[in-house]
């Protein structure tokens, strides 16, 4: 099955939803958290999906629709 590395980067407003919880049950995708950083104003993680390719862009859209930036990391020096 396909997966991608991407970094989630949460503004204060949304530190405390489950985003990454709701977006493995909304969609079927299994997330994998590699790395993380997050306080009480702000937060990344980087994240390992795995599941069909469409099911994984739409599940990253609906992370962008819920405020939070997404960035790919395929290929970079931080996803390994």
């Amino acid at each position: 099955m396909p997966f991608r590395r991407v970094k989630f980067v949460f503004k204060t407003e949304r530190i405390k939803s489950p985003v990454i919880y709701e977006l493995g049950h909304k969609f079927e995708i299994v997330t994998n958290i590699r790395r993380a950083d997050i306080d009480s104003e702000n937060g990344w993680v980087i994240l390992e999906l795995e599941g069909a390719v469409d099911e994984i862009e739409r599940g990253l859209e609906w992370v962008r629709e819920q405020g939070s930036e997404v960035q790919n990391l395929d290929g970079d020096i931080l996803a390994g």
